[in-house]
């Protein structure tokens, strides 16, 4: 099974692209900014929580919010995906280049956490 995410390139929609389609393209844009040497695990894993507590900024004073976000406003909603997009793309490089395949990996999660919690007997 791949793992995909919707997303947006150059105002091309693009759906159901695959995490390692995404960690190819994360790669060849960090290798056309010279950027490689930059990207050690420590240093995108420190960028990553970087983006993670700008997602908890959106969510900070806001207190309870309903699953779909019907009250937001569409600009919210637009920062929200760019932030949530943020930390999403931190953790694929971060994943790359530390040699573990995401999708095979929280694939392998979802099996084992299906073992260590049951559904409940009916």
């Amino acid at each position: 099974m791949e793992e995909t995410e919707e997303i947006c390139i150059a105002e091309e929609k693009v759906v159901d692209i695959s995490l390692k389609d995404l960690a190819k393209k994360l790669e060849e844009f960090a290798k056309a900014r010279d950027w490689e040497k930059y990207h050690s695990p420590r240093n995108l894993l420190l960028a990553m929580v970087g983006e993670v507590g700008e997602l908890s900024e959106i969510f900070q004073w806001k207190g309870e919010v309903d699953k779909g976000l019907p009250n937001w406003e569409e600009s919210d909603k637009e920062h929200l995906a760019e932030e949530l997009s943020d930390v999403l793309l931190y953790l694929i490089r971060l994943s790359d280049i530390c040699g573990i395949d995401l999708g095979d990996a929280a694939t392998k999660k979802i099996v084992k956490n299906a073992i260590k919690y049951p559904p409940k007997a009916c």
